[in-house]
C-alpha cells in the first residue's frame, strides 16, 4: 500500500482518479479544502510547500486540477493567458519541483493535461497550449528525476460525469466513463512506466 496525495479530489476528474486508487492510502486535498484532508492552492509555492510537510512521507502525488480560462484567441488577455499559464502549466511544474524534495525514493508524479491539444475546439486556446506543454514536460523531465522517481501524465478526453457541462462546446467528441481514466491513473502510480503521455479517448 502507497500513501498517496490525491490534489482535485472533489472534481469530476478527481473523483475518475480515485477510482484507480483503491488499494492505497488517499490523503485528499483541494483549493477549498472542504471534504478534504487539507487545502492547496497549486498557484502558490508556498501552499504547496505546506502541503507536503504537513503530510510528512508520502509515496506518489496525483494531481488532477489546473484552472485555464476559455477565449477566442483574438479576444484572449495576458491576464487570462497568465491566470491559465500559472495554474495548469506552472502549479503543476511547481508541484513536482517542490515534490521531488519530499517525496520517497522510487516515488512517482502523475499530472494532468488534455486531449484539447491534440484534438482543438474553440475558445480552448489556453487549455490546448498549456495542456501541450505539460505533456512535452513529462516527457523530458523523466530523464531529470532524482532517485528513481517516475512522472507521468494522464491526457484524457471530456468524461461521460461531465458531459453535461462540456458536451455542448465539444460536438462530435465522445465521452469516456470516469473509471476507464481512473485505470490510466493506476497504470501510473502502480506501474513501472515514466515520461509516458496516457491518452484515454474514445
Amino acid at each position: 500500500m502507497k500513501t498517496v496525495i490525491l490534489i482535485g479530489a472533489n472534481g469530476k476528474m478527481g473523483q475518475a482518479a480515485l477510482t484507480g486508487l483503491g488499494k492505497h492510502r488517499v490523503i485528499t486535498a483541494s483549493r477549498s479544502g472542504k471534504g478534504c484532508d487539507y487545502k492547496v492552492d497549486i498557484t502558490s509555492e508556498e501552499s504547496i510547500r505546506a502541503l507536503y510537510q504537513a503530510v510528512g512521507g508520502f509515496d506518489a502525488v496525483v494531481n488532477t486540477v489546473g484552472f485555464c480560462e476559455y477565449e477566442m484567441f483574438v479576444d484572449m488577455t495576458e491576464q487570462q493567458w497568465m491566470t491559465t499559464v500559472m495554474s495548469k502549466m506552472m502549479g503543476q511544474i511547481n508541484l513536482v519541483r517542490i515534490g521531488q524534495e519530499y517525496i520517497a525514493d522510487a516515488g512517482s508524479f502523475t499530472l494532468i493535461s488534455g486531449i484539447l491539444n491534440t484534438k482543438p475546439i474553440p475558445f480552448a486556446i489556453a487549455d490546448a497550449t498549456t495542456s501541450g506543454a505539460i505533456d512535452t514536460f513529462v516527457k523530458c523531465v523523466a530523464y531529470e528525476m532524482p532517485r528513481g522517481i517516475r512522472i507521468n501524465v494522464v491526457n484524457p478526453t471530456v468524461l461521460v460525469e461531465a458531459w453535461d457541462v462540456y458536451g455542448e462546446i465539444m460536438p462530435g467528441f465522445q465521452p469516456v466513463p470516469g473509471k476507464l481514466v481512473g485505470k490510466a491513473f493506476e497504470r501510473s502510480v502502480d506501474g513501472f512506466i515514466t515520461g509516458e503521455v496516457l491518452f484515454v479517448d474514445a
